[in-house]
């Protein structure tokens, strides 16, 4: 964690028997098996391949019942950066990039109100305005919180 420390601080959660890292509410890295493997993306992946760096591999069962080997966007960084975070910031820059372009590429849920024109408002609008229309119901006085505080 150490060596991404410079990217900003840096948050591990676990996941999969392993960690994921995260910079900025960004996922950059993932911890398995005590290696280190930043996120890469077609921008990026031809920068560690050139590297000679390794891709994240894990093995899962397939679809008939046998073992294959599957890999993720992610890659060793270089062997020279595990000892210096000077050396390792450009990598850590490439992974925060990756991430950066994966979330933004994300589409976005809608939090946005429907306007009034959409089906839904027209329901409750329905809605008030029948509660509106009828004759308001009164409760006896007894009715209510405080009887049932007396009565119990």
């Amino acid at each position: 964690m150490e060596l991404l420390a410079p990217l900003g601080p840096v948050l591990a959660r676990r996941m999969f028997g392993g960690f994921g890292l995260y910079v900025d509410d960004l996922f950059v890295a993932i911890v398995s098996r005590d290696e280190l493997y930043l996120k890469a993306d077609a921008v990026s992946q031809s920068r560690y391949v050139e590297a000679g760096c390794e891709p994240f591999r894990y093995s899962k069962a397939g679809k008939d019942g046998r073992l294959e080997t599957a890999s993720l966007n992610y890659f060793r960084p270089p062997e020279e950066t595990l000892e210096s975070p000077p050396l390792m910031l450009p990598w850590g820059r490439l992974a925060m990039e990756a991430a950066l372009r994966s979330v933004n590429a994300k589409p976005k849920a809608s939090t946005r109100k429907k306007s009034a024109g959409t089906a839904a408002a027209l329901k409750t609008e329905k809605k008030l305005k029948s509660d509106t229309d009828g004759p308001a119901v009164k409760r006896p006085p007894a009715a209510g919180r405080a009887s049932r505080k007396r009565a119990g």
